[in-house]
């Protein structure tokens, strides 16, 4: 299984699309915070805080995190080597789990470079240190969880299709659904009291919450329902080859 894992990880590290990924990721969220005259802008906002890329980031990993899963199972497909894979002694569920903390540490790795920006702003304040590290942190465990939540949606949706575009868009799809459609649906007022309920199946309220500093047991026990939701659903596609 750790021979798997290393092999996702170098693979995407030593190919140029990783590279490309990561720069992109940091490069938007850096425009936002530091060049693009918006509320975001933290010369602008004239505050010592980092608010601005805990809520560009999310939008950014719908697309981000896709990008990393695309291949994770379309491209065994596509290349035949899926056969191959599950021939080695390991079961379905830990070559999944390989590739899913592949992707999570991919993520991570993602998200470290932008703590320059915690250290600039940090420097920035007056005094300098004059910045919110509760919220701040806590913000930074949030993008951690819905950065695992968006794997555990790609990896699924790359375990459907053997075409990588194919696999990039249902991902899309599935997460901006899963993070800002409950949302978009709770703002309608269309149920009465269920509205709350619907609200709390999406992402962003349990993101938004935790993003505040809080660690709240609601909010993990959702993260950790989804991953494992996707992982599951992931693993019967996948069964379904021994039905055939």
């Amino acid at each position: 299984m750790w021979t798997l894992f290393k092999k996702e990880v170098s693979s995407f590290l030593s190919s140029l699309i990783g590279y490309i990924v990561i720069i992109v990721f940091l490069l938007i969220n850096g425009l936002f915070l530091w060049v693009f005259q918006m509320d975001s802008n933290i010369l602008i906002f004239g505050y010592a805080n980092i608010d601005g890329l805990f809520t560009i980031a999310p939008f950014v990993f719908l697309f981000l995190i896709p990008a990393i899963t695309m291949r994770m199972f379309a491209e065994e497909k596509k290349t035949g080597t899926i056969e191959q894979l599950f021939t080695q002694p390991l079961t379905d569920m830990q070559i999944i789990l390989a590739k899913y903390l592949a992707g999570v540490i991919l993520v991570i790795i993602s998200l470290l470079p932008t703590l320059i920006y915690f250290f600039s702003v940090y420097q920035l304040g007056l005094p300098p240190g004059n910045i919110d590290q509760g919220g701040m942190w806590g913000s930074y465990i949030g993008l951690i969880f819905l950065g695992a939540a968006f794997v555990a949606i790609g990896l699924f949706s790359s375990s459907l299709t053997d075409n990588q575009i194919t696999s990039f868009v249902i991902a899309v799809v599935l997460s901006s659904f899963i993070y800002i459609g409950f949302e978009f649906i709770w703002s309608l007022n269309l149920f009465g009291n269920l509205d709350l309920l619907i609200r709390s199946l999406g992402i962003s309220a349990h993101y938004s919450s935790i993003s505040r500093g809080v660690i709240d047991t609601r909010d993990i026990i959702y993260f950790f329902s989804v991953i494992v939701l996707f992982i599951l659903l992931t693993r019967f596609i996948l069964a379904r080859r021994k039905w055939a």
